[in-house]
Formats: C-alpha cells, structure tokens, sequence
C-alpha cells in the first residue's frame, strides 16, 4: 500500500510540473533550451564556409548518381569539362558513365563544406532536365536554390497537358518571361517538368503558380497579384497589415458544355459479342470463285475491269457532250398570245395556256388584209413611173405610214 501511495504522489507531481515550449508542445526530456538559439538570429540566413574553418575535412564519403536522357549525351560530353573543373573546386569528384547513361558526384577528402554534396546533386540533375551548363553551375553559388516541379502526373489527357503547359510559356514566351521578372528565378518548362533557380522566396511563389496552371487557373491571375504585392512591399506603413484587402479576388465560373445536337442511342447491353463475320475464303466460297483456275479467276477479274473502265468511258463522254447541248428558249408569241396584254383585253386567254379558234382566226384575217394592202401599194408605184414617185415621195410616205397604221390597228 505504502509503494502504490508513494507512485500515485509522484504521478501526480509529475502532471502537474509538466511544461510546454514556445510553440505550446510538451516539453520532452531533451528539449532544454540551447544558448546557440535565440530570438535574434536568422535562420534563413546563409552561412560561407572556408577551408580554414573545416580543415580537417568530412569523415564520410558521400555520393549522388542521376540519370540523363540519350539526347542530351551529346551536349554533355561536349560540357563535361567545364562541370568538373568547376566542382573540383570545391572538393568534389565527378564522373559521366554513358554506358549506363548516368551522372554521379562524390566528396573526397578536399571536400570541406558538407552542403556542397547537395548542391552538387542539384547541379547534375539541372543538367539532365536540359538547363545549360553555364547557368546550372549558378547553383553552387550560397544564394541560389533549385526546385524542380513535375507536372506530367497533374493531368491525364495529354491534349489538355500540352495546351495548358503552352499556356505557361505564353505566346512568344510573354508569360514566362513576366513570371521570372517578377518571381526573381530562371525557369526552363521541360517535357514534364519544370526546372527552376533562384531565391527561396521566388522559389516558394513559383509552385503554386505552375500547379495551378496545369490544373486550369491561368497564370495571368498570379501574375496580377505578385504585381499588386510588388507596389505594396514598397510602402513601409503596410509592411505589418493584411494586404487581402488590396489583392484581386476572382470567382471561379462554371462554363457550361455544349450539348450535341444529335444524341447517339445507346444500344441494348448483351454480354454475347456479335457474330463473326464472314472471311475472304468465306465468301469465295460462297460464290464459287475459290473453285475456279487461276486462268478464269484472272480473266473473271479482267472483265470486272473492262466493266468498270467502260462505265468511266460513257460517264466522261456524257460529261464532254454536256457542253454542246443547247439550252431550251422559250417560244415568242404574238401579241394576242396568251396572257398578253391583248389578249387579257380580249378576254381570249385560257388557264390551260391552248389558244382559242377566234384568236386563230382574226390573226389569219389581219395577214391576209395587210398582204392587200402590200400588193396594192407595189401596183400604184409601178404605175406612176419612176418620176411621179420622185416627185411626190413625201406624199407617197404619209400614204404608207397610213396603211400600216390601220393594218396594226
């Protein structure tokens, strides 16, 4: 009884000394409070290292290996050079399999900063996503960072994936170039990924911004707020308050699909799959043509051509003659035709269209008066001679005009 007193007054001294850190965790048995750590420094700083502050040097070998694609073995063979006297600067090894198609880095016992194995894998896996060497080897700089966003699972459809990775880019490169501007990065848009080097700051803008494009928001929006927070940062009044209110807000709209006019019917599910249809030899077989010789099947076939090349013949001389048959003109009637304006005064005219035997009979007398009148006419010349009619052509002419108009009338 005594023991189990003496366990429960400590278990309850212990609850009740528990304490809990800054960030309002319960304090484990190794969080003691560090002299090195205080509110004043800088965790986002970056420390230079020198030899001379490690000069002993690591105690274990690290390494690093990547692949690369086979089109840029070339390019790579041509750089390598370049790449290793530039990490052998810094203590580190390098070597180009092409064999196997990969690329490694190594320290050695020169090496004496222990971050540089990171930046020298970053450095190799820039190179295998197309960056150029003179700006991937920016990286073992301290103030530069690396990031390398794969959008090649964000999307199935590829049709849509290369369009919406188009639309990163922009017409000319605009959108692209606008997003380095203003994001402080390099960025190369790669096959299915997307290479970028610069600040942690631009770095940690620039993920979201491309996510979001191959998930449909267009980067435009981003860039009009990083536009807006660029004119903010300036102002030191606003450096402690919310910007939200300044920052553009924008509703997402659901656009509605077009309909197809025409519905396809779904047909009826059968889960027995359709009858096979018939092969070749099949219908060869059918017909007869399998039995027959090759002499007959030969010349079966040149008849089928003959055939054929007739019909074409016929068909191309129908199509010349076309332009040498003359179009239909329609008959010109009197002026007592039907559903002229004589012969609607008249009342001759018939729904039909036929012409009545009045109407046949008054033009057969009009022809016969005025071919009287022509005769008449030729006898009184003749008579009076060749003189008379000189002499008197202006009455002659007042006659004609006469006759000829009471022959009309």
């Amino acid at each position: 009884m005594a023991s189990e007193e003496r366990n429960g007054g400590a278990n309850v001294a212990s609850d009740e000394d528990v304490q809990f850190n800054a960030q309002g965790k319960k304090k484990q048995k190794h969080d003691k409070p560090k002299p090195w750590d205080h509110d004043g420094i800088d965790h986002w700083q970056v420390v230079k290292i020198a030899p001379e502050d490690n000069p002993s040097g690591l105690l274990e070998e690290s390494s690093f290996a990547t692949l690369f694609p086979q089109y840029r073995e070339k390019y790579l063979r041509e750089v390598w050079p370049l790449v290793t006297k530039a990490l052998k600067e810094h203590g580190i090894a390098c070597e180009l399999n092409l064999v196997e198609g990969s690329m490694t880095v190594s320290t050695t016992r020169k090496t004496f900063d222990p971050f540089i194995i990171i930046k020298a894998r970053d450095l190799i896996k820039l190179l295998s996503r197309s960056v150029p060497a003179a700006q991937a080897l920016k990286i073992l700089d301290d103030e530069m960072q690396c990031d390398i966003i794969k959008i090649g699972n964000l999307i199935r459809n590829k049709e849509r994936f290369v369009k919406r990775r188009q639309r990163l880019l922009g017409p000319n490169g605009s959108t692209l170039k606008a997003l380095e501007l203003l994001t402080g990065c390099y960025i190369l848009v790669q096959g299915n990924t997307v290479s970028a080097m610069g600040p942690y700051k631009g770095l940690k803008q620039l993920r979201p911004i491309v996510e979001d494009c191959i998930k449909n928001v267009h980067p435009i929006y981003h860039i009009k707020a990083l536009m807006i927070k660029k004119e903010l940062a300036k102002d030191p009044q606003l450096a402690n308050e919310s910007w939200d209110r300044f920052l553009p807000k924008f509703k997402k709209k659901n656009v509605k699909r077009k309909v197809p006019k025409e519905k396809k019917e779904k047909k009826d599910y059968t889960p027995f799959p359709p009858p096979q249809q018939p092969s070749k030899v099949d219908l060869q077989l059918e017909s007869g043509e399998y039995f027959l010789s090759k002499e007959a099947k030969a010349a079966k076939k040149r008849a089928a051509k003959d055939a054929q090349q007739a019909e074409r013949t016929a068909a191309s001389k129908r199509k010349r003659e076309e332009a040498f048959v003359p179009p239909k003109e329609e008959k010109r009637g009197s002026g007592n035709a039907p559903g002229s304006s004589a012969a609607k005064a008249n009342g001759a005219s018939r729904p039909d269209g036929r012409v009545s035997k009045m109407d046949v009979s008054d033009m057969a007398a009009k022809l016969q008066k005025k071919a009287k009148a022509d005769a008449s006419q030729r006898q009184s010349t003749d008579d009076r001679g060749v003189e008379s009619y000189l002499a008197g052509g202006s009455k002659v002419h007042k006659k004609e005009k006469r006759i000829k108009r009471r022959s009309e009338d």
